[in-house]
Formats: structure tokens, C-alpha cells, sequence
């Protein structure tokens, strides 16, 4: 399995810098189609084999989420299958995540990825003048993006499965910068493999879960949005309550 992984990334690299790049450069019509075919075959890579050969449960998520502006997927974090199940959430198109800067540098694949698709990135470890002007340049993307949002607004993965507080700070800034519709996704099971260290060890344990919670609506960007982010955090909780239920019958 970990040389499957590694020579995927490696010809992903390869491929995505060769091919796509160019490809979406010289035609920028053909952006949307382009990366969302390539981000989804990646994602299919990094879930369908990996869960043979791993010998571990990695479910289809339901592609329910439209592609367009004004759409914001929210997921609680686990581990490193997260994005390429949020990534398959879509029903056309692709994600820009919004994404810790570290993961932007010598990553193969990964840190390539997050340059050409745009990921609004943040580094939590800067000045704090810093993090205001990285929060604020995330939101201007978010105004702008004519593809959904992606955040784990809990901001680092789970150690024990539950859904922690959430780092309200990117949330917040961007439901400030346009109405939203707010797809709630809810992953369970996967909290074992959370690290890459854990990954290797774990993966064979991993019998995970992923659920669409629903929809929630943002109308006012000038409004407070702590009660907003409440409910979505309590629709998580709920959704994640309820699929543990369902485990325990079973």
C-alpha cells in the first residue's frame, strides 16, 4: 500500500505539472472541467485502492455538493482521508480548501496541487499581523471563488474521534463576505489513521463512515456569525451522535 501511495503521488506530480497545468494555462475555459476531473481521479486513487489494499473501509461519499459560487462544504477532520472524500462530495467541479500553509511546500502532488488550484492557505504558527492579512486574503478568494469552499473548521485532525472546539477564525471571515449555502458533511471511523504514522500502523483498523448532515443557509454577511456556526457545529455533533448510534445497533 505505501508503495502504491508513493508512486501515485510521484506520477501524479509528474502528470499534474506536464499535462494539467499546461492545460488548464492554455485553456482557461476549460479550467473547472479539467481540475475537477483530475482532483476527483486523484481522490478515487487515494481512497477505492488504498481501502483493498489496506484492508480497511473507506465508503463512497455521496456526490451531493452543486459547483458554483456562493457554496461552502464544512467537515469535521480526521484524518488524511478527509479531502479526498471531501473532494468527492462534489457533483461536478472541485473544492478550493482552505488549507494550513506547511502542506504548500515539498509535497509531491500536494503542494503543486494547492498552487494550481487556488486553496486559500493560512498559517496558524505566523505574527499575528500576518495571520490578520492571510485571513483577510482567504476571504477576498472566498468573495470571489466560482467554486465551492471547503473548511475543517476544527483547524487540525481529531486525536480521539470527537469533534472539537472550532478555530472560528476563517469560518467567520468568510461567511462576512457573501450569503452561502453551507453543506454540512460528518466522517467517522477514520480518527485512527489521523497522522502518517498512524496511517501505516492503523489503516487496516480504519472502518470509516461519511454522511451528508444537511444544508444551512447564510443570508446576512453583516450579521454575528457565532449563533450561525453554533448550529452548524451542533448539526455535526448531532449527525455524528446519530451514525455512532446506528454502529452500536448494528
Amino acid at each position: 500500500m505505501l508503495a502504491f501511495v508513493s508512486l501515485s503521488l510521484a506520477t501524479g506530480d509528474v502528470v499534474q505539472r506536464l499535462i494539467i497545468a499546461p492545460w488548464v494555462k492554455l485553456r482557461p475555459s476549460d479550467r473547472v472541467r479539467v481540475l475537477g476531473g483530475w482532483i476527483k481521479i486523484m481522490a478515487w486513487l487515494m481512497t477505492r485502492p488504498v481501502a483493498f489494499l489496506g484492508a480497511c473501509t473507506v465508503p463512497r461519499p455521496p456526490r451531493i455538493v452543486p459547483t458554483g459560487p456562493g457554496v461552502l462544504v464544512v467537515m469535521n477532520h480526521q484524518s488524511l482521508f478527509d479531502i479526498p472524500l471531501m473532494v468527492q462530495t462534489m457533483a461536478g467541479g472541485y473544492p478550493r480548501i482552505v488549507t494550513r500553509e506547511r502542506y504548500s511546500r515539498r509535497i509531491p502532488l500536494i503542494s503543486h496541487m494547492i498552487r494550481l488550484y487556488q486553496y486559500p492557505v493560512v498559517d496558524p504558527s505566523a505574527k499575528p499581523e500576518e495571520i490578520r492579512q492571510s485571513l483577510i486574503d482567504m476571504a477576498e478568494a472566498a468573495r470571489l471563488s466560482e467554486v465551492p469552499i471547503g473548511v475543517f473548521p476544527e483547524g487540525t485532525r481529531s486525536k480521539d474521534g470527537e469533534i472539537g472546539r472550532f478555530k472560528r477564525g476563517a469560518l467567520s471571515h468568510i461567511l462576512a463576505t457573501r450569503p452561502w449555502t453551507v453543506h454540512v458533511i460528518v466522517v467517522d471511523g477514520f480518527w485512527k489513521a489521523a497522522k502518517l504514522k498512524d496511517f501505516l500502523q492503523n489503516v487496516h483498523a480504519v472502518r470509516g463512515k461519511v454522511e451528508y448532515a444537511g444544508a444551512l443557509v447564510w443570508t446576512d454577511p453583516a450579521a454575528d456569525p457565532d449563533e450561525f456556526i453554533e448550529r452548524i457545529r451542533a448539526m455535526m455533533l448531532g449527525r455524528l451522535q446519530s451514525m455512532r448510534r446506528g454502529a452500536a445497533g448494528a
